[in-house]
């Protein structure tokens, strides 16, 4: 009971800043009309998809002439570091950073275009400068089908996401893994210190500003008052809860939709480190910390290293301290509705 109060008092006094407009204060702007910079974040995908941590130094000298050529073109058609990073992130996925003259059906090259789907001759796509271009795309280079500068708002998309938007994957998350390789590559073959351009984090929420006033303290009285009743895997209430299903519940009761499981909720509102997590963010925990795509579990931040989680079988709703250096945390929380 002890923790609970503790728990609460931080809950009080983050909702009380949260009513007052302190915290719109502190941060300069509402959600409506932030600025739309990447934040600085935890980079997830540190390893080849299996947790094993892969970075320059294990590519061959093909691979490494390839993401050069990435680069250089990049920087020839003055495109900003972030569309280098998606650039090499798609590669890597889709031939491992090889123009290979083999693919899925007639798909060819460092990108995988198939000249079918009007991406360009087969001997176009074994040229390596064509095929940069036209996974950048835009309007001096315009390929069958749109680069990335053909998507409205790529800027603001992680650069997994751009790259498959690009590539139109059946696997979308497998862009993701390469993310911290990308960057490194950006930054040792670009000469570039921040890759992703995104702006530093500051002041004691970041730049992500907080949700619609009253949310938070909605959401978390409901999850609070769970407490006790047992977890049942697929449950979503009234008497019985899974991860998921409580912070589903509990921001249905504060007005907002969550999608239904734990990795869909990864994606539900705007990331931010978890060093920087008040009361009411989303914090995960995976089997590869880094690979989004194995989270198995949500809970909800109360602050004051306080969570509310529902979770396993035989243990009911409740609190606990949470450490932010535990096993299998994400390194990244979520701020729904942001």
């Amino acid at each position: 009971m002890k923790r609970v109060l503790l728990g609460l008092v931080s809950l009080l006094a983050v909702v009380g800043l949260l009513a007052t407009g302190v915290v719109a204060g502190l941060l300069g702007s509402s959600g409506s009309n932030r600025a739309l910079a990447m934040p600085c974040l935890p980079t997830l995908g540190q390893g080849n998809g299996s947790g094993s941590p892969l970075g320059p130094e294990a590519l061959d000298q093909q691979q490494l002439t390839v993401a050069a050529a990435i680069v250089r073109v990049g920087q020839e058609r003055q495109l900003p570091p972030r569309a280098w990073q998606v650039a090499l992130q798609a590669g890597m996925t889709e031939s491992r950073l090889r123009n290979l003259d083999h693919g899925d059906r007639d798909s060819l090259g460092i990108f995988q275009m198939r000249p079918s789907q009007g991406w360009g001759s087969i001997v176009q796509l074994q040229d390596v400068g064509y095929e940069i271009n036209a996974f950048y795309g835009g309007a001096d280079f315009p390929p069958g089908n749109a680069g990335l500068l053909d998507v409205p708002g790529w800027e603001q998309l992680r650069p997994g996401d751009a790259a498959q938007a690009v590539e139109r994957s059946a696997f979308p998350d497998r862009y993701h893994a390469w993310e911290a390789l990308a960057a490194a590559l950006v930054g040792q073959l670009g000469g570039v210190a921040n890759p992703s351009g995104c702006t530093p984090l500051s002041g004691p929420f970041g730049d992500v500003p907080p949700p619609p006033e009253g949310v938070v303290g909605a959401a978390v009285t409901f999850a609070l008052a769970q407490l006790g009743k047992p977890y049942v895997w697929g449950a979503t209430g009234p008497n019985t809860f899974d991860c998921s299903g409580l912070m589903l519940r509990a921001y249905e009761a504060a007005g907002m939709q969550l999608p239904r499981v734990s990795r869909q909720q990864f994606n539900a509102g705007a990331k931010l480190p978890i060093a920087n997590a008040a009361a009411g963010d989303l914090l995960f925990w995976a089997y590869d910390p880094s690979d989004p795509r194995t989270i198995h579990h949500v809970a909800m931040y109360l602050g004051g290293g306080q969570i509310v989680e529902a979770q396993q079988a035989g243990v009911p709703v409740h609190t606990r301290t949470v450490r932010f250096d535990e096993g299998e945390l994400v390194q990244v929380a979520v701020r729904p509705g942001v």
